[in-house]
């Protein structure tokens, strides 16, 4: 029998994204995300701290090179690459560093590379550092219409919230292959590619402490402290030395069986407490 991202229930475990310096932006990673680098061969790098983890290599700026989700079980991958073959995606093979044998990739309608597949067993996160998990990614799309009925018919994840134009035009999407409000998500935009990724502090007080901890690092907060209203979490983000955008949050929303909402785009959707940056 076939699960849905849902009920396989899949987590977002790594990114690759591309710098055309690396080493310059893992440095940036370590210090200011406060993480380790190990250095996988001359340019490629990969930067971890407590249960977050991101690859870095040579490419163009600001591109993502892959999105690595985790199913919990080897059963559960089954079931949902069965899910998948059903919905007709075209699956390729995939071989990571941290799955096991099995692990597979497909391509979204904008040519995001996600990736599934089980932990192997030696692989733990690291319990040293400032407690933030990668939790989320956000794209940016020209056709987030497009985007809604790839991963929600296509992939099995499940529409939480939308945030509407006063034309009817979908601005924003936000989905989840879990309970968590979101996994990954997507903004209207001029171009495509990403918008943002995301870290889940878990309490309020740990926003404070990473504040604290960019402050001591010379890195200014671009958007923040708010509060979003679709997921209700609170928030901070900065920009890394590349101009890709990370966000600190805490306190998602946790989501079961409810049906999505539908927001009005407007400042306070998305910070209901001030001033918000918004896309399109």
């Amino acid at each position: 029998m076939s699960l849905d991202a849902v009920q396989a229930n899949i987590s977002l475990h790594h990114l690759e994204i591309k710098s055309s310096d690396p080493k310059m932006l893992a440095e940036f990673y370590s210090k200011v995300m406060n993480m380790n680098i190990n250095r996988l061969t001359n340019q490629k790098f990969l930067c971890e701290g407590p249960g977050r983890k991101i690859i870095i290599t040579t490419g163009k700026n600001k591109t993502l090179g892959y999105a690595g989700m985790v199913c919990k079980n080897e059963e559960n991958l089954e079931r949902y690459k069965e899910f998948l073959k059903i919905n007709k995606c075209e699956i390729n093979a995939f071989v990571s560093e941290f799955y096991q044998s099995g692990s597979f990739a497909l391509q979204d309608p904008d040519n995001n590379m996600i990736c599934f597949g089980v932990l192997k067993k030696e692989n733990k996160f690291l319990t040293k550092g400032i407690y933030a998990p990668l939790q989320h990614l956000t794209f940016a799309s020209k056709d987030v219409e497009k985007f809604q009925n790839f991963y929600q018919r296509k992939l099995g994840f499940q529409v939480t919230d939308r945030v509407v134009k006063s034309t009817g035009e979908l601005a924003t999407c936000f989905t989840t292959s879990n309970h968590e409000h979101h996994t990954i998500a997507c903004f209207k935009s001029s171009q495509n590619g990403m918008d943002h990724h995301s870290y889940e502090a878990g309490e309020w007080n740990n926003i404070k402490i990473w504040c604290d901890h960019f402050a001591q690092n010379n890195v200014k907060l671009m958007w923040g402290p708010g509060r979003h209203g679709p997921g209700n979490n609170l928030f901070v983000f900065i920009e890394d030395i590349d101009g890709n955008w990370i966000e600190i949050s805490a306190e998602l929303e946790t989501v079961i069986g409810r049906p999505p909402k539908n927001w009005p785009q407007e400042e306070k959707t998305l910070n209901l407490w001030g001033k918000a940056i918004m896309r399109s």
